[in-house]
This record gives structure tokens, sequence and C-alpha cells, in this order.
């Protein structure tokens, strides 16, 4: 089963193009326009095991552009590659420690496009990154990968630390969602469609 795909989106404000595997080794090459989001990526990709390859060019306004495109592409490729969803784990939660902070990421592939938001961020910006972008990086992927993601920041004090977290947890929870689960047989729902 080939679980892989090619994107582009180009529009007046961003030029994407992205290649992602969900059964790859975690190697990635991502160049936003973003160093810090970039960073976040590449940490996606190590801990979900995805091969990822991302060049993105916004407009130069903010960062707002290329931040929010790259969650709808990145969205559509998970829809794309996970095809039917036939015989795929579905859900997964993900507890993850990064140093002082704690965050919880919890994951269904639904078909229904949820975001549910508890994180608390006491700067306006790391390094380049407008945190403000963060949860629309994640609305953005939730609406086009058509799934429920669940983030919530349970504590912590430092903010690179508690956005690190979300990004290596999100992309644990979802290396487990996207497996192909041997004991499942067919579509993982009662209704027989993932809709």
């Amino acid at each position: 089963m080939n679980r892989s795909v090619t994107l582009s989106r180009e529009t007046k404000e961003t030029r994407i193009a992205l290649t992602l595997n969900l059964d790859g080794s975690g190697r990635s090459d991502i160049h936003s326009s973003v160093p810090f989001f970039d960073h976040m990526l590449t940490l996606f990709a190590a801990h979900g095991r995805f091969d990822l390859n991302v060049s993105a060019k916004g407009d130069g306004v903010d960062n707002h552009h290329v931040i929010e495109d790259l969650g709808i592409l990145l969205g559509q490729a998970f829809a794309q590659a996970l095809g039917d969803k036939a015989g795929i784990t579905r859900y997964a939660t993900e507890f993850l420690p990064m140093d002082e902070s704690l965050c919880r990421i919890n994951v269904d592939i639904s078909g229904r496009a949820t975001l549910v938001w508890d994180v608390t961020l006491t700067r306006e910006m790391i390094g380049d990154f407008e945190t403000e972008m963060l949860r629309e990086f994640f609305i953005a992927f939730a609406h086009n990968a058509a799934m429920t993601v669940h983030v919530a920041s349970l504590y912590g004090v430092n903010n690179h630390h508690i956005v690190e977290g979300i990004f290596k947890g999100f992309g644990r929870a979802l290396k487990t969602a996207v497996a192909i689960d041997p004991t499942v047989r067919g579509i993982p729902s009662t209704k027989g469609v993932i809709a």
C-alpha cells in the first residue's frame, strides 16, 4: 500500500509544494521561510516517522499566510494519503513531557473536522514565530484532514518547550492513529465509512 502524496498550493499569498509519506523513517527537508516553524515541522516528522518535504514562500506581509496555508496543505496530504482509511488504528492519545512542560494530544481520524484547543502561551513571539499562529495552523490542519484533534498544554513555563512538546506529541499521536492495525478488518467504524 502506497501512502504517500505530493501536493501543491498556489495563491496570491503563498506558493507551497509538499511531499508526505506516512510510512517513512522521519526524514524531512523543510523550508517554510519561518525558521522556528521549520524546526517544529522537522520535529513533527521525526517523531511521527513521516517523510516530509516542504517548500513554501509567502508574500512577506507576515507569517500568517504561510503557516495557515501549510496547515491546509498538510491536512489535505494526510487525508489523501489515508485513502479510505481501511485498517488504520484511528484513535491515539499522547502525553509528552518537554522539560518542565507537559502536553496532551488526542487524535481521532473521524471524518469530522474538530479542534479543541486548551493552550495558553505568554509570549507573542518565539523567535520569528507568532505564537497566535499555532492555533491557526492546527485549525487549518484539522479541517482539511477531517480529523478531530484535541491539544492541551497541561502545564509549563517556557513557551518554546510547550510548543515543541505539542509538535512532538502531535507527530507521535498521528503515527499511532495512522498505523495499520492487523486486527482491524476494513474501515474502523460501525458505519462502514469514515466521512
